[in-house]
């Protein structure tokens, strides 16, 4: 059996150093960087890494102590379309990937690239209200071979 993408990055310690490699970018672009204007949990980074960790075949740490996958997308619903700042996240997140040392491997480099693109797209599916995000979602889990239904 394969590993997970979670355990081919590295585990725990390479996505923490992913979320925080992103975040450090995002807060530095002058696009991306007003999605935290309004300000963000001193443990961001930390809730980060464990979601994204969770769907990339790591432990269900968020799940099992955050929230689940519908505040997460309610959190980012409502906002409108943006798509000049999503194409720039995820560019961020592509720099990210070398920033936090994350193996270079073909492979692995598309499938989180690929991955955090549908990520995106996830979360910007309810841009009117997050009213309209349904109650009990659960958190999304990516492979190699992309979304796991």
């Amino acid at each position: 059996m394969r590993e997970s993408l979670y355990d081919a990055m590295g585990g725990a310690d390479a996505v923490l150093r992913l979320a925080h490699a992103w975040h450090e970018r995002v807060l530095a672009d002058p696009v991306v960087s007003h999605a935290f204007s309004h300000g963000f949990r001193d443990d961001h980074t930390e809730r980060l890494a464990a979601y994204w960790g969770e769907q990339l075949g790591g432990p269900p740490s968020y799940t099992e102590t955050m929230g689940d996958h519908s505040a997460v997308v309610r959190m980012h619903a409502g906002n409108g379309e943006h798509h000049e700042m999503d194409r720039r996240a995820e560019a961020c997140f592509t720099q990210a990937v070398d920033d936090a040392g994350i193996p270079d491997a073909p492979e692995l480099r598309r499938a989180l690239v690929y991955w955090f693109h549908w990520a995106v797209e996830e979360m910007d599916r309810h841009p009117d209200s997050p009213d309209d995000v349904p109650d009990g979602l659960d958190v999304p889990h990516w492979s190699w071979d992309g979304l796991v239904t």
